[in-house]
């Protein structure tokens, strides 16, 4: 059993990484269609961006979300 925990954990782990890995990478195009005067195109990266680093603190922390819901 502990060998499915820490797969669990390293999956999880490699998954935080590859969303914060996409959120920066996704600031850097957004950097450089806005430097090239593509403001469209930087928006979208920068909405790609916002997307990945909401889905990263979605995997973090899920008993937030249920709360977030109820909670007004």
């Amino acid at each position: 059993m502990s060998n499915m925990m820490r797969d669990s954990q390293i999956m999880a782990q490699t998954k935080d990484e590859n969303l914060g890995y996409m959120s920066d990478m996704a600031l850097e195009l957004a950097q450089m269609a806005e430097d090239t005067g593509l403001a469209t195109l930087a928006y979208l990266f920068r909405m790609a961006a916002l997307e990945a680093s909401t889905a990263n603190s979605e995997l973090n922390e899920p008993d937030d979300l249920p709360r977030q819901i109820t909670s007004h």
